[in-house]
């Protein structure tokens, strides 16, 4: 399967610009790249030469596609070009308009009936602008959907910000969405796309402590749950597929390390709206106790109910926390 890897960001976040450094990196040097059309015009030097309408070879030796219509259709013809020995890639990076909601393209890679057999979610990175980042968050839902969507975030303009506000601005990203990593823009790229995959990213240790967060506006509220008992994993299967079934419009994401039955590694588990990504078994639990940890992040659901849906489900005793 080859991984597709979300960038997104809010408009002047400076995701165009770090796609143009990616490209520049020799670990990327495979990588086939969707753009949208005025993606195009900031990749004009590194372009070489044009093998059809939309697919051009860069420099770096990568292949890039400009969108102009679905997604969809975009990476059927990367892989149909693939399959002729017209083009190779190990890996696809699709940058979405700074307006994009990015649930939609991880919905199409999943729930496509073609699609799902070629390629998997790589993870959502997402550039957020230190300097104009809270003005955003406080009005526009689109930058705050971005930010929740995010396995890893990219802090842009942090040396046109101040540090102050860049502190102040990482408390409020790790309060929208506990389970992303944060990092500067001026990490090495290997830092900023390693180990980018929903499910291999570990839980920062302050995501589950019990913490119940709202961002205003918006209504997007997150909380984390912690039960001190291993699970049941069909009935857990069953429950998490309900909710998200009956409730997935208003569950951003959802993402937990749970201690399974009968398990002696933690079985890591990611969701997105109305989707469940495959289990991944992690190699070792980490630090602190061996217990489930969920966090979710909602959008005009209350906590509680998802609580008392998940004790009275699997018969336990509401969350510790």
């Amino acid at each position: 399967m080859t991984p597709v890897i979300l960038l997104t960001g809010f408009l002047g976040s400076g995701k165009t610009t770090l796609l143009q450094r990616l490209l520049t990196d020799p670990s990327m040097a495979r990588a086939a790249v969707l753009i949208n059309e005025y993606g195009e015009v900031g990749l004009d030097h590194h372009l070489l030469d044009r093998i059809d309408e939309t697919v051009m070879l860069m420099k770096s030796g990568c292949i890039c596609c400009t969108v102009r219509g679905e997604i969809a259709e975009a990476l059927l013809n990367l892989e149909s070009l693939r399959v002729t020995g017209r083009v190779d890639f190990d890996r696809v990076v699709m940058e979405t308009t700074g307006l994009a909601d990015p649930w939609p393209v991880l919905q199409t890679l999943r729930a496509h009936p073609v699609l799902r057999s070629h390629f998997a979610s790589g993870g959502v990175l997402t550039t957020v602008d230190a300097v104009n980042a809270a003005g955003q968050l406080d009005h526009r839902a689109e930058a705050l959907r971005q930010i929740a969507a995010a396995d890893r975030i990219v802090l842009t303009k942090t040396d046109l910000a101040a540090s102050g506000a860049v502190f102040n601005l990482r408390r409020r990203l790790g309060r929208i969405n506990p389970s992303a990593e944060v990092c500067d823009g001026a990490e090495p790229v290997a830092r900023l796309i390693g180990g980018l995959a929903p499910g291999f990213l570990p839980l920062p240790p302050d995501a589950c402590d019990g913490q119940h967060h709202h961002d205003h506006d918006f209504g997007v509220q997150t909380f984390s749950m912690v039960f001190d008992r291993p699970l049941d994993w069909t009935a857990f299967g069953i429950w998490l597929g309900l909710l998200l079934h009956r409730y997935g419009d208003r569950i951003f994401r959802v993402k937990g390390i749970l201690d399974v039955e009968g398990e002696e590694r933690p079985v890591a588990i990611h969701g997105v709206q109305h989707l469940i990504h495959a289990p991944v078994h992690m190699t070792h639990w980490p630090e602190g106790p061996r217990v489930s940890r969920l966090v979710f992040i909602l959008e005009g659901l209350d906590p509680t109910l998802v609580r008392r849906s998940f004790a009275a489900f699997l018969r336990l005793p509401e969350p510790v926390a």
